[in-house]
């Protein structure tokens, strides 16, 4: 999970953990990994695992084959840590929360020095996060390829609370 998380803010991670605002910590329930503050965690053993739906923010699930997933609802703590930053232009947003990938004629700016297979937090040219993928090109390799090509494959977006709101608790 760390490693799938260092994809997106690198370093970061630590200021994820030791907030000003308190200690926070990442807990596995039913194969999904959450994120909750110290203080509503000792709050919470109060109620038995089996009755325990939900607890903190879900940040992602482990798959059968225990493969992290890193979903949607992580995207609000991803941002403001992202190291390697997408934006697109407002003609392929809509594109975008549909759940297709960004093309190169859709790409508003991308982060310098962003590696091919790098994670990267999807923007709106008003700095609004969408979501997250993964670059398919790299920043140099973006300047040469033709409109049509990809440059970053779609994992989550915030279109998904509409189309998957059952399945995102």
């Amino acid at each position: 999970m760390f490693e799938k998380l260092s994809k997106y803010i690198g370093e970061n991670i630590k200021l994820l953990v030791d907030r000003p605002d308190g200690t926070y910590c990442f807990r596995l329930h039913n194969d999904r990994v959450y994120y909750i503050s110290e203080r509503i965690l000792k709050l919470a053993t109060n109620i038995s695992r089996d009755k325990l739906v939900s607890v903190g923010t879900c940040f992602g699930k482990f798959t059968k084959t225990l493969k992290f997933r890193l979903h949607i609802t992580a995207l609000d703590f991803l941002a403001p840590y992202a190291k390697f930053k997408v934006w697109v232009k407002p003609g392929q947003e809509q594109s975008f929360l549909y759940g297709n990938h960004v093309l190169k004629s859709g790409l508003g700016r991308i982060t310098e020095n962003t590696n091919q297979y790098q994670g990267v937090v999807v923007y709106s040219m008003s700095d609004v996060p969408l979501g997250f993928g993964v670059a398919a090109k790299s920043t140099q390799e973006c300047r040469r390829v033709d409109p049509m090509s990809i440059v970053v494959f779609h994992q989550a977006d915030i279109g998904e609370f509409i189309r998957s709101e059952d399945t995102l608790t």
